[in-house]
């Protein structure tokens, strides 16, 4: 479908999604692509913008992430940030150097509001610094826009050639009016409409799935989480009667939830769907018995999904089309589109076999982030228990054992996990936290039980604050209500003894465990 876009050019930066994501925001449409991306394919897209993020290297040493200086020529607003606001300078003739002195965290900047870039923005304001290079000398046609203590040029723009650039990171919720930059950009610098609207998305998913289906067969993979109950009542409004939902219950669910998604997408329930679903607990177990290593445990799950569906196929007929419900943050962590490092395969990207029996498979939530997927559950009709429940990995349970799995350990995690649930929402917390569950470590450790010596296994308890699923900060659960679930869990689950709450935030960690 036509809509002006913006591209993020990923140099390695940690935010790549981020800055993609507060695009959105300004109702813009905003892919992520490697520095590596062509530039007659980027001239090809005719973007409306152009983002370079950050990234950990000098861009003045030799192997350094680049890019050709004609894409400053293309007439396309540039915007610089961090590496790139450096890259930039460093390519149209400035100089980038070693800083005297490191810039990390939140800093004071004063900006000049006369600037496109600042309108509305406070003269003082808080921004988020991580540097160890800064910008010694501005390149020609430059001037200055923002500075700090220790930092001369902390902003910069060519107001001609519509080039900007800040040393600091808009994106972060540290930069206090970073959003209103980045606005800003998109609005007054690159002349955006806003027309990335997620009723028009809806109504022109369903008209492309139609055209692109015609009369042939649709298989949905439906899990009942989130994204795949969305793709499956878009696929239905589009397709009706041609569409097969399978609901392959994998034994990698949460506790009565394979009865739960019957209940909804079922014969009984509301929606006017083909429904299958696949009991296949012990298939599953089989294949993983003896499988520990994670990238191998979401490959071998991945996998037999699709030997399942193809099964189903060949019993309802010829089917043309399979429906994953994969999102934008699976593509890209999967390192597809932008330049970060891999970090998980997802099964609906990086862990698809190399042959699939079937015609073309077919993604339409593949360009939302998470909040824009239930946005989309919404204008499709979905009801908000359904739309607003919390994020489950397609591989399940299968990442929240560690180490191998067997039928015990998924009977361990899922009581834990029920007990965990229950307990934040009889404290109220299930509205104030964004993700919550219990993981089984693959630890064991010597306890005291009924004056007897065990010598079992350890639930991590998990519980996170997040706007967007990218960031996250392990949420400050009182203390009481751990210490109920603590107690109930080692009193009610066989085979635990021990119980920890997990205080990592994303980054360094992610917000499953594998």
């Amino acid at each position: 479908m036509k809509r002006e876009t913006v591209i993020v050019l990923d140099f390695g930066g940690q935010y790549n999604q981020l800055i993609a994501r507060r695009v959105r925001e300004c109702n813009v449409y905003c892919e992520i692509y490697s520095y590596r991306t062509p530039l007659e394919q980027i001239r090809a897209m005719q973007p409306k913008g152009i983002i370079f993020t950050g990234g950990p290297n000098s861009c003045y040493l030799p192997d350094a992430p680049t890019y050709s200086k004609e894409i400053f020529e293309l007439g396309v607003p540039v915007l610089g940030i961090c590496y790139g606001s450096q890259l930039m300078m460093h390519l149209l003739g400035g100089t980038v150097e070693k800083a005297p002195v490191r810039e990390y965290g939140k800093i004071e900047v004063t900006v000049d509001c006369s600037s496109k870039l600042f309108t509305d923005v406070s003269e003082k304001t808080i921004c988020w610094m991580s540097h160890n290079d800064y910008i010694a000398k501005l390149a020609p046609g430059f001037a200055a826009s923002a500075h700090t203590d220790n930092c001369p040029y902390a902003a910069m723009e060519n107001v001609e050639k519509n080039l900007y650039a800040t040393q600091f990171h808009p994106e972060v919720l540290h930069t206090k009016e970073g959003q209103k930059m980045l606005s800003n950009f998109v609005f007054r610098i690159c002349g955006c409409s806003g027309d990335w609207k997620m009723d028009s998305f809806v109504e022109q998913s369903i008209r492309s799935i139609r055209e692109k289906v015609g009369k042939g067969k649709v298989l949905c993979a439906l899990s009942g989480g989130v994204d795949s109950s969305v793709a499956a009542v878009l696929m239905a409004k589009a397709v009706g009667e041609q569409l097969t939902c399978v609901f392959v219950d994998h034994g990698l669910l949460r506790k009565n939830e394979g009865d739960e998604v019957e209940a909804v997408f079922g014969p009984d329930g509301p929606y006017n769907l083909h429904f299958i679903r696949v009991n296949a607990q012990q298939r599953f177990y089989d294949k993983l018995a003896g499988v520990s290593e994670p990238e191998h445990k979401r490959k071998i799950i991945g996998e037999e999904f699709i030997r399942v569906f193809e099964e189903e196929a060949k019993k309802i007929g010829t089917v043309d089309f399979l429906v994953q419900g994969t999102i934008y943050p699976d593509v890209v962590e999967s390192g597809v589109g932008g330049e970060s490092t891999v970090i998980k395969s997802h099964h609906n990207v990086g862990g698809l076999p190399d042959h699939v029996d079937f015609k073309e498979i077919i993604e339409p939530l593949r360009d939302l982030f998470k909040d824009e997927v239930r946005r989309a559950g919404l204008e499709l009709g979905i009801p908000d228990y359904l739309v607003f429940r919390q994020p489950f990995p397609g591989p399940g349970l299968g990442i929240r054992i560690i180490g191998e799995i067997t039928a015990e350990k998924v009977r361990m995690v899922q009581d834990a996990d029920a007990i965990w649930r229950e307990e934040i929402a009889r404290a109220g917390w299930d509205k104030k936290v964004n993700q919550y569950f219990a993981a089984l470590t693959n630890m064991r450790s010597v306890g005291v039980m009924g004056d007897e010596r065990t010598y079992d296994y350890v639930i991590a308890l998990r519980a996170v604050t997040t706007t967007d699923f990218m960031t996250a900060e392990s949420a400050e659960i009182p203390w009481e209500v751990i210490g109920r679930a603590t107690s109930r869990i080692v009193n009610e689950v066989r085979h635990v003894n021990r119980v920890l709450y997990d205080c990592t935030g994303k980054p360094p960690g992610t917000i499953e465990w594998e």
